[in-house]
């Protein structure tokens, strides 16, 4: 019997997923350090698969390799390594004290991730919506970065929080609400620059590497309060912009 035309496929379109799961199977594993209480080691594996992350949609787009079943496995993928396993390791760092409040700010991040990630699906279907020059709402690896700002601060030897844990609980809440927050977040598939301004980029991301190696703590902690400062900001010139708009329109 003669085989299906188009029943094969080169090896390089499995890219993309096999780079997915090595992301899932990096946050599976923190899972696992969070429970040995090996939080360095657990933290360490969240952010190598947001690096990860950042790297399979690109990885599809520029192979042409995009399916529909690498964009679920892409976006179940996230739950666990953004939803889960940040709110397990946080729960071993600061709130298991608390018993039940404690599981429920835990829950409510991971909860609050999936809805999240459950919505940006729905808009990335949907013709009408631009997810292409922004996020609405903090993404999942920026909001899984967020939860672990009190674990950064702990690892980088600035302030051991793990006797703050109310504070710890409130923090892990207001990073669950940001993940679903309406409001405009910034997208790195958005930024442009100059082609003159390409080398002084490539020597900050040397800079940024270096830093990587050899202080990742300290690293983790200075991107982290980076991007809360972007966000502050964004909210802060979007209500301006909102405010002079309606102040601009016509009145009946």
């Amino acid at each position: 019997m003669a085989r299906r035309q188009g029943s094969r496929m080169p090896l390089v379109a499995l890219l993309p997923n096999l780079v997915t799961i090595l992301g899932l199977s990096a946050g599976l594993t923190s899972i696992r350090f969070s429970i040995d209480a090996t939080l360095w080691l657990a933290a360490g594996l969240l952010i190598f698969a947001a690096l990860i992350d950042a790297l399979d949609g690109m990885l599809a787009r520029r192979l042409d390799a995009a399916s529909p079943m690498g964009a679920e496995l892409d976006s179940l993928s996230d739950f666990v390594c953004f939803g889960v396993a940040p709110a397990l390791l946080v729960y071993r760092f600061a709130l298991s004290d608390l018993y039940g409040v404690g599981w429920v700010a835990a829950l409510f991040l991971a909860i609050c991730c999936c809805l999240r990630l459950a919505r940006f699906n729905v808009m990335a279907k949907d013709p009408g919506q631009d997810v292409s020059t922004h996020f609405v709402g903090v993404p999942a690896p920026a909001g899984a970065m967020l939860a672990l700002f009190p674990v950064f601060l702990h690892l980088a030897e600035i302030v051991d929080l793990r006797g703050a844990p109310l504070l710890v609980a409130g923090w892990t809440v207001g990073v669950g609400v940001l993940m679903v927050a309406r409001f405009r977040t910034v997208s790195l598939k958005a930024m442009r620059i100059d082609r003159d301004n390409a080398v002084y980029v490539l020597l900050g991301a040397a800079v940024v590497i270096g830093l990587m190696l050899t202080r990742i703590w300290l690293f983790a902690v200075g991107a982290t309060a980076i991007y809360l400062a972007l966000l502050v900001i964004g909210v802060v010139r979007a209500r301006r912009g909102t405010a002079t708009a309606q102040e601009a329109a016509p009145e009946e």
